[in-house]
């Protein structure tokens, strides 16, 4: 099965999230997100951004955050994911030794 990825150029990708493109730049500079290498000097973005943003925006709205807030916050919630997931792997392999 072939994995297909979408890509929005950035006016696309403003109108599809509801960002400025000062906005947009904040959240690259901040690291929130990453254009896509591929496409050349002009940024385009998959559709996993878009996932992302619209996360940013939703804690931006629930939480008043600022851009530098949403970046750390998104880190630490994906790190959080990463250990919870390490977390449970172990304590599936731990389990084997156990029964």
């Amino acid at each position: 099965m072939a994995n297909v990825t979408i890509t929005f150029t950035v006016t696309e990708f403003c109108l599809h999230t509801g960002v400025s493109e000062e906005e947009l730049d904040e959240i690259v500079g901040l690291g929130v997100i990453e254009p896509s290498k591929a496409q050349g000097p002009d940024w385009h973005f998959d559709d996993r951004a878009v996932t992302v943003v619209h996360r940013a925006l939703r804690l931006r709205r629930e939480l008043a955050l600022d851009w530098p807030g949403i970046a750390v916050t998104l880190t630490l919630l994906d790190e959080n994911a990463r250990l919870k997931q390490e977390n449970r792997l172990l304590l599936q392999r731990l389990q084997r030794y156990l029964d």
